[in-house]
């Protein structure tokens, strides 16, 4: 069975209940303010103007910044008490004047394959109030995958994804992104000064996290600056350090910054495609009213750096007798020809209310056969965190939308 597992303390439950010893969760430590800016995700120009702020003379500043990135990122230090090699008196004063707390963790649960989810909440920002997102952990044999929330919320009512059914409440910043990733390593012991057992939960051999996703909760190109400057702190090759060739944003068919988002940040490109006409896209990927495929496909054929050995990743949700006959297999193989590209098969995983069921097994085969035979590798998506709605198309969380004048309060 799946395991939520309680944050708070707590006497032993009944039997089969799997909690976490509360030595094993990180002190929470004081929400930012804006006398206490969040300096997680500051770029070292922007981490430099902090210490500059607490004192730091300028002929030590970039030595500082270097000192203070690596305990961040290398050895993931969530208190300025622990960086060893910067005086008591700096020390002091950062804690003052800046703050590193990590994301709160509302609710971690464990799905029955390893999958984990994790509830977060951020605190208020502006005049908005504090919002909660869903970021999910998918271990697997030599990697694991985070996949990582961009906004709270979706503007984009993908019909047959259960955040679409969550109005957009507002984007992420670089901070609340990065400190996905952060939280996540030392909830999996994958930072080198996480001591067993209290530092975190140690995973299996080889579990950590080795790749990132951008498929989350939210369109991440409607988020640009804060998600690419997230991602350049993430793929830092002096911190937290993983290759933009295991970085993958998802969008589904921003158009006009699909190619800044290979000029900008490098990263691997997924398309949420999941019809092959106009006329069924524009009710499943509502975008597409406004960048019909024509348009979305001619810029993942002009995506900067796609090659055969960089492909394009096309995602196709499996819907029953929607879109997965195999007419709509052989155009989709036609609507890709010159692209370099693999097709990801996802069975539909089902959430309350939702009005589409998964395609049969055999046929979901069967459609793969037809890519599979033209060339294009098509592997079928295992479902994964089901039982704990983490699989894709099932993250939500319970933030109410915003007015406009509220998000924009709340967007620094």
């Amino acid at each position: 069975m799946a395991v939520s597992i309680d944050l708070a303390p707590k006497a032993a439950g009944p039997a089969g209940d799997a909690l976490v010893p509360l030595a094993m969760v990180r002190p929470a430590i004081v929400s930012p303010t804006p006398e206490r800016p969040h300096v997680i995700g500051m770029t070292r120009e922007e981490l430099g103007g902090v210490l500059a702020l607490a004192g730091v003379p300028a002929k030590q500043i970039r030595m500082r910044t270097a000192q203070l990135w690596h305990w961040l990122y290398v050895r993931g230090v969530d208190d300025f008490a622990k960086m060893a090699n910067i005086s008591r008196d700096l020390r002091q004063k950062l804690s003052e004047t800046a703050d590193i707390a990590r994301p709160e963790i509302v609710d971690e649960q464990i799905s029955v394959d390893g999958t984990r989810k994790w509830l977060f909440r951020f605190p208020a920002r502006g005049a908005g109030k504090p919002v909660e997102i869903e970021t999910v952990y998918i271990p697997e044999e030599g990697r694991g995958t985070l996949c990582v929330s961009s906004q709270v919320g979706c503007t984009l009512t993908c019909t047959f994804c259960h955040t679409g059914t969550q109005r957009l409440v507002r984007n992420l910043t670089p901070d609340e992104i990065v400190g996905q990733v952060m939280v996540a390593r030392d909830r999996l012991g994958d930072f080198p000064d996480a001591d067993t057992p209290e530092g975190g939960i140690l995973p299996s051999e080889g579990r950590l996290v080795s790749n990132v996703v951008m498929m989350g909760m939210g369109e991440p190109l409607y988020n640009f600056d804060n998600v690419r400057k997230a991602l350049s702190v993430v793929s830092d090759g002096e911190g937290l350090a993983l290759s933009k060739r295991r970085i993958t944003l998802s969008t589904s068919g921003v158009v006009p910054m699909i190619a800044p988002t290979g000029e900008d940040m490098g990263v691997g490109l997924a398309i949420s495609l999941h019809a092959v006409r106009d006329e069924l896209r524009d009710v499943l990927v509502p975008i597409n009213k406004k960048y019909p495929l024509a348009q979305l496909l001619e810029a993942c054929r002009t995506y900067p750096g796609v090659s055969n050995a960089r492909r394009i990743t096309f995602e196709y949700v499996m819907l029953k007798d929607v879109n997965d006959s195999l007419a709509d297999a052989r155009e989709l193989v036609r609507l890709l020809q010159g692209i370099p590209a693999k097709i990801n098969l996802i069975p539909f995983n089902p959430w309350p209310g939702s009005a589409y069921e998964c395609s049969d097994w055999d046929q979901i085969e069967r459609f793969a056969e037809v890519v599979n035979q033209a060339g294009y590798a098509s592997p079928i998506r295992t479902p994964r965190g089901r039982d704990i709605f983490a699989a894709c198309g099932q993250l939500k969380s319970e933030s109410e939308r915003m007015r406009k004048t509220e998000r924009a309060a709340a967007t620094p």
